[in-house]
């Protein structure tokens, strides 16, 4: 495995960051639309996880993750519109499911399509539930009133791939806030970030991030080629990246100090964020834990 991007992926890294950068400020459907048009949804596994990584960054409000890691994997295409997947034998906390235009069920009898609430005549029912990031859809999945067999679990790599690498751009930005943050702050005279303390915690989340994100892209490259190991590295992806977020989230929160607790900080959306990808499909622990079973 070449674990280098190669010419085009740093092209399209740039790119990405790029249109992000400049797009960021505009409607979710505006948003959908431009990457819609861009292509990125026909994305191979590496190069989606470029593109995840890039919108985990952004904090991105579209359904572009549950489209691309939830449900093609489980349809073996991409939907008429959005769409997303259920997969954990309950239909519960389904990212974007209140939105979705189709939602595949993973059934006993297999994979079923079916409508969903963005469309008419839906024939699924999805209630979205309030969580602590107002900018994240989740919603429970009435599975049972389309008529379908029983779910079954069953998780794809590509959707603990997907969390995994977009976590790692959340903790990225987190990051990036805090560097500049203790590079303004000064006390007794200094910036912040010229005490010792200050850098060990910085470097910290370095090291965290760095290590999450090149088991997301070993995952990645693993799905790509179908390699035997896939299952495991993306546990692994999906394991570090909730060790990191708790290391970024805990040092990020300390190192604002009192300002990291305002709703008028931009750092709140990108440690909500961080801590739903942890949480969507299992924590850590449980992920660890799965691997021990592996």
């Amino acid at each position: 495995m070449d674990f280098e991007f190669d010419e085009d992926q740093r092209l399209l890294q740039e790119m990405v960051r790029e249109t992000v950068a400049k797009s960021r400020s505009q409607p979710g459907e505006r948003l959908w639309a431009t990457y819609r048009e861009l292509g990125w949804l026909e994305a191979p596994p590496v190069e989606l996880a470029i593109v995840l990584e890039e919108l985990g960054h952004a904090a991105d409000p579209t359904p572009f993750l549950a489209t691309t890691t939830w449900f093609a994997p489980l349809a073996g295409r991409l939907p008429e519109g959005a769409g997303t997947g259920v997969f954990d034998g309950a239909g519960r906390f389904v990212l974007d499911a209140d939105r979705a235009d189709e939602i595949a069920l993973l059934t006993e009898d297999g994979v079923r399509v079916v409508k969903g609430p963005a469309v008419e005549g839906s024939d699924v029912a999805a209630e979205r539930q309030v969580v602590f990031d107002p900018g994240l859809h989740v919603a429970h999945v009435d599975a049972a009133a389309t008529g379908a067999a029983p779910l079954v679990k069953d998780v794809p790599d590509m959707a603990l791939m997907g969390l995994a690498i977009s976590t790692v751009g959340s903790c990225r930005r987190i990051l990036d806030l805090t560097l500049a943050h203790v590079k303004q702050r000064e006390q007794f005279g200094v910036p912040i970030g010229s005490f010792q303390a200050v850098k060990h915690k910085a470097a910290d989340m370095h090291v965290a991030i760095e290590r999450a994100r090149v088991l997301a892209y070993f995952s990645a490259l693993t799905i790509a080629e179908d390699d035997p190991r896939r299952r495991r590295a993306a546990l692994m992806a999906k394991a570090a990246a909730g060790e990191c977020q708790r290391t970024v989230f805990q040092n990020g929160y300390q190192l604002f100090g009192a300002m990291g607790y305002t709703w008028e900080n931009e750092l709140q959306y990108h440690l909500k964020r961080a801590k739903a990808g942890d949480l969507l499909l299992g924590s850590a622990a449980e992920h660890r834990r799965a691997l021990l079973a592996s």
